[in-house]
């Protein structure tokens, strides 16, 4: 599951050094060595490379580099989503007004001049993790559902996009199971909202639990709706697993005396899956889930419907 709903231990954090000249590289590395792991890459391409590889908590970028200067590489590092929140400190031998002015302008936050007083950079360093582990944690509590403690809905919008995209390159299949409470407006009714509450806290811990492969995602989707995403995913798997899903509601064993689907708080589930293309785009798999999650509720609730989305369907 996504560990977004779940508070992480503060972790080292993570310096890319850019620089062609190897020993640069090397005198920074010595100062910072016992501050956080480094990372390092003697190109601007390299740079982008390693970023999008262990997506660094900061990168010291040097401007004066062949091929691709510092000032490009910032740039490209800025219009990547994947990238684009990792602060970047220039690190130059240019003093000058026009310089800094433009380091800024492409993206960067700070701009440390050659010769480098080794320790105001270090501090300076200690400064900007500072900052991006606060903005981290800022960023993650607000993506994390207040009541159930997943993930929330501009999370899950956010991991979809990247998960289609992923899957449209790679051509496996991306698969949801979007699940609906039974009658629920008739147990907050009966129960209040208090129960109502808890009630929905407890399915959440029921998709917490089902849903661990490395990848798989669960959010609260709005109200009494939740959503699993499940990437590398065929049909009969997002079927299963939203069979579970039923099941272990179902299990809890919480009383609902007035839902005409049963004694107990049950789930109805519409399951889809597809392989993406450049014909639909993520709201097509929704919507098919949306129409699968329908359908079981039109059959009698408490039960699951799954779907493919072919090629040729409409868009």
């Amino acid at each position: 599951m996504e560990p977004a709903d779940i508070p992480e231990p503060a972790r080292r954090q993570s310096v890319l050094i850019v620089d062609d000249e190897p020993g640069n590289i090397q005198i920074v590395a010595e100062v910072l060595r016992d501050e956080c792991d480094l990372f390092f890459a003697t190109s601007g391409a390299e740079a982008l490379r390693v970023a999008q590889l262990v997506r660094p908590d900061l990168i010291l970028l040097d401007l004066l580099m062949p091929e691709m200067d510092g000032f490009e590489t910032c740039r490209r590092l800025k219009v990547d989503p994947a990238v684009q929140d990792i602060p970047v400190v220039f690190v130059t031998a240019r003093d000058d007004v026009d310089g800094e002015t433009r380091g800024l302008e492409v993206g960067g936050i700070d701009y440390v001049t050659k010769p480098i007083s080794l320790p105001v950079l270090r501090a300076r360093v200690r400064v900007h993790l500072r900052l991006k582990r606060r903005e981290d944690e800022l960023r993650a509590r607000a993506l994390v559902d207040g009541l159930t403690g997943i993930a929330n809905r501009r999370r899950l919008d956010e991991v979809l996009e990247q998960e289609w995209r992923r899957a449209r390159r790679a051509q496996e299949p991306l698969s949801v199971a979007f699940l609906d409470v039974d009658h629920f407006k008739r147990y907050n009714d009966r129960y209040g909202h208090l129960e109502g509450d808890a009630c929905l806290r407890r399915i959440a811990a029921v998709l917490r639990s089902l849903a661990r492969r490395p990848g798989d995602f669960a959010a609260r989707f709005g109200g009494e709706e939740f959503l699993c995403l499940l990437p590398r995913t065929d049909l009969d798997g997002v079927a299963a697993l939203a069979e579970r899903i039923r099941a272990g509601v179902l299990n809890e064993r919480i009383p609902h005396a007035d839902s005409g689907a049963g004694p107990w708080v049950s789930v109805s589930v519409g399951a889809a899956c597809v392989v993406p293309g450049a014909r639909h785009g993520p709201p097509a798999l929704l919507g098919l889930a949306d129409r699968m999650l329908y359908r079981a509720k039109q059959a009698g609730r408490n039960r699951v419907e799954a779907a493919r989305l072919e090629p040729e369907d409409p868009a």
